[in-house]
């Protein structure tokens, strides 16, 4: 009877053992695969917060630029309201010299005629000379528009000619004035409107707006998966 209790234990405590190292054994696989998985998962988590963080600093830099640029001269504009124009006289003054490139360190003189335009803005009712933007007022004060200098000086009175027949033709016209009236010049068109600053604000927000999604989701998986590791050792 001995032996045979003793058989029996013995053969009761092997398949305890067996039991035991099945169950270890998938419970090793259990934690390497866990292993491969977060060491899988971290260098993609690196990847993917370093490609939020250069989206981020791209948009800063783009928000940089269009700020020294483009919204410094939006704002620095006093051609802020639109109205409607009506064209009162429009006649080619003079000839006005300008100076093209022909090489290196070669220039050479050339001309265009000056057009200028008069126009009467419908809610003020004062008459104003109308230039073609920013550009052009800065860089002639008397002419509606200033071509590009070329050679052929015949190319540009044609040019001037047809804007000129043009303006003629649409009497009533879309036009920038100053509302407080200190200048007395007129806008065609502005070289930065809403649309335009709206458009080139778009696509640096979006940029930013998506580097921080994409951190903030980085985030969030990691910290899920630290909450099933905790979950799983409290079952345990």
């Amino acid at each position: 009877m001995f032996f045979v209790g003793g058989a029996k234990s013995t053969a009761g405590s092997g398949r305890g053992n067996e039991r035991r190292s099945i169950y270890q054994k998938f419970r090793d696989v259990d934690i390497l695969d866990k292993k491969k998985t977060v060491t899988a998962l971290k260098p993609g988590e690196d990847r993917a917060i370093l490609l939020g963080l250069g989206m981020i600093l791209s948009s800063v830099m783009m928000y940089f630029v269009l700020g020294v640029t483009m919204l410094r001269s939006y704002a620095e504009s006093v051609w802020t309201e639109e109205g409607v124009c009506v064209v009162v006289n429009s006649t080619v003054t003079a000839d006005m010299n300008c100076s093209y490139n022909c090489g290196s360190d070669c220039w050479r003189v050339s001309k265009y005629p000056c057009l200028q335009v008069y126009v009467s803005v419908n809610s003020t009712g004062r008459v104003s000379r109308l230039s073609h933007n920013e550009e052009t007022q800065d860089a002639s004060s008397e002419c509606f528009y200033v071509p590009r200098c070329q050679k052929d000086s015949g190319a540009m009175h044609a040019m001037i000619v047809n804007i000129s027949e043009h303006l003629k033709a649409n009497q009533q016209i879309s036009c920038y004035y100053d509302p407080s009236e200190q200048q007395e010049t007129v806008l065609l068109t502005r070289l930065y409107d809403h649309a335009v600053v709206f458009h080139s604000l778009l696509w640096p927000s979006c940029m930013l707006v998506g580097g921080i999604l994409i951190i903030m989701m980085v985030k969030l998986t990691q910290y899920l998966s630290r909450l099933c590791d905790e979950i799983r050792k409290i079952k345990r």
